[in-house]
Formats: C-alpha cells, structure tokens, sequence
C-alpha cells in the first residue's frame, strides 16, 4: 500500500473526531447565524496566518535526507501566501471591523493548534507539517464548497463575503492531488510516523476549533447587542 493510502487510514478515525463536530451538522441543517460565520472566520484567520511562516520553519528544519521536498515546502508556500488577507476582506464585507479582527488575540483553540506545530516542526521533525497539510487541506476541499453555498444562500451574503471559502476549497482541491504524489515519495519510517502524529494530534485539534464556534458565535452576539 503506498504510504497517502496508510496515512488515510491510520487517521480516520481521527477524522472522525472532527468531522463530528455539532456545528458541521448545524451548518447542514441551517442553524447557524451571521456571528456562527463572523466566529468561524475568526478562527480561520488565526491560523490561516500562520500557514507560510510554519511551511517556512519546515524548510529552513529539513534534514539532509529530507532536502528533496523543500520544492514542495515552497510550492504549497507560494500558493499559501495572502489567503489570511481573503479572510480579512471576508470580514469587511460581513460588516466587520476589518483591523479589529487582525489586531485581536487568537481564541485559544487555533492558537494551541498553531503553538504545537510550531513546536513539532522546530523540535521533532519539519516533516510533521505534512499533517497539518493533509487535515486542513483535506477538510477544505471535501467541505468548504459546500458549505459555502449554504452559508451564501442562508445568510444572503454577496460574493465579495466568501472569498475564503470559495477560493481556498477550489485551490485546496488541486492541492490533495499533489499533496498524494508527495507523500508517496515519502519513504523513511520516522518522517512517515511523524507525518501520522502530526495529523492525528491535527484533528484533534482542529475538532476542537470546530468544537468552540457556537460559543464563540454567542459572544460575539452578545457584544453586538
């Protein structure tokens, strides 16, 4: 079995954890608000940002049997760069206070994800970034154009509003077949495991982020109001 194979199942159910967030079947079943959308592009941001810079760390940490995928470290940083910015213009167009969002502190769930890659990749191994790769990619892709037409439709939302979400599925959906010939070229044991980690412990984390929208949609109703 090729490894992008023994990776998948290694992490479903994992996967599972995340995808059974309540709030992706609220999405589905139209209970969310505007402030469930505000919530979720908040979350975004706070890790969006941070895409490039921990790609960049992933790089600059490669071991010398490693050097063969800095290319792809720096293709996926290419394509990455600037996507925080679509979530701030999303922001905008929801009537949001566009400095507001990028100048306050993340909510803890995206900033605990985010602190522990930037731990794995210096401290443990820059291959673990794959991980992190194959759970937001692999969730925007599956979920984000759908989702994005839920949420226009319910909330009537103009198109200047879903940026992110259009954009970044329709990307993410090119990126997996990529991200599926990489990881097959992985062949060392440790940088595989590291990989599996990486994107188990994601998940998890992830879920979590997920997990804290609703709450975090309630809040931002109540200072509305």
């Amino acid at each position: 079995m090729a490894f992008y194979d023994d990776l998948l199942v290694a992490t479903e159910d994992d996967k599972q954890y995340l995808l059974s967030a309540p709030i992706i079947n609220d999405v589905f079943e139209g209970r969310f608000t505007l402030e469930t959308y505000i919530a979720f592009l908040n979350q975004a941001y706070h890790h969006v940002r941070h895409t490039v810079p921990l790609l960049s760390n992933a790089a600059d940490n490669l071991r010398p049997h490693q050097a063969w995928i800095r290319s792809t470290l720096l293709e996926y940083m290419d394509e990455e760069a600037g996507h925080e910015a679509w979530i701030l213009d999303d922001l905008a167009a929801c009537g949001c206070d566009r400095k507001v969002y990028e100048q306050a502190d993340a909510p803890l769930t995206s900033d605990v994800m985010v602190a522990y890659l930037y731990d794995y990749v210096a401290r443990k191994n820059p291959l673990g970034i794959f991980g992190m790769v194959l759970v937001l990619e692999g969730t925007s892709s599956s979920l984000a154009p759908v989702v994005a037409d839920i949420v226009q439709e319910k909330l009537a939302l103009t198109d200047a509003a879903m940026t992110y979400l259009r954009t970044h599925g329709e990307l993410d959906q090119h990126h997996i077949n990529y991200f599926e010939r990489a990881m097959n070229q992985v062949e060392d044991a440790a940088d595989q495991a590291a990989i599996i980690n990486v994107a188990r412990v994601v998940y998890q984390l992830y879920g979590n982020v997920y997990r804290a929208i609703p709450a975090a949609a309630e809040d931002i109703a109540r200072r509305a109001a």
